[in-house]
């Protein structure tokens, strides 16, 4: 007797065969192009230095903000009495008020302060304002006098409001404009100033 061997003949490669063969390939490919795609946008989105000429990676900020905790903001005065008075020295002087609402825990406020009395802020400030510094301790102190200006304290701080020398609210910071002030140029602190000038 004679055994037969048996040959298994190869499949040919229909259409079908081929695409299922390539198919874990294109998948490895698709997810690595997605993977390029969203780092690309992800970092140029992100992290716009790390796309900048090198010139421009090593270049030092043009003027840094040292923050510096100072004491501002104090937490036993009257600021109705406070504002009465810088109402009154406004008028004497021919200025306005501005009323700075915030926290000495207040980064932004921090910065805030330390742009007021940079050039050429300090000397727009002190020709034409009388400044009044409003505690709110965590957002829950005097919040009744910033609303009493216009001013919501859900905004953020610090929180802005600038009154006219009979103590007519001129300008109420309603939407925190500066309540993040650490991420704006003093130039805005100016522009804010040139335009409420008395």
């Amino acid at each position: 007797m004679t055994t037969r061997k048996r040959y298994r003949s190869k499949p040919s490669l229909t259409p079908k065969t081929a695409t299922t063969a390539k198919g874990p390939l294109l998948g490895l490919m698709t997810v690595f192009l997605l993977a390029m795609a969203w780092m690309y946008l992800w970092t140029s989105h992100h992290a716009p230095a790390l796309i900048q000429p090198v010139s421009a990676q090593t270049a030092a900020p043009a003027s840094p903000v040292p923050i510096t905790k100072k004491h501002i903001y104090s937490e036993t005065a009257d600021p109705n009495a406070d504002i009465a008075a810088g109402l009154a020295q406004a008028k004497r002087e021919h200025k306005r008020v501005i009323l700075d609402f915030g926290g000495d825990w207040c980064g932004d406020c921090q910065v805030l302060d330390i742009y007021f009395h940079q050039a050429p802020n300090a000397d727009l400030l002190e020709k034409n304002f009388v400044l009044v510094d409003v505690w709110v301790g965590h957002m829950d102190t005097n919040v009744d006098i910033a609303a009493r200006y216009g001013v919501p304290l859900a905004r953020g701080v610090p929180a802005l409001a600038v009154l006219a020398a009979d103590g007519k609210v001129l300008y109420s910071q309603a939407t925190g404009q500066f309540a993040p002030m650490r991420r704006m140029d003093p130039s805005s602190v100016t522009a804010f100033l040139e335009k409420w000038k008395s």
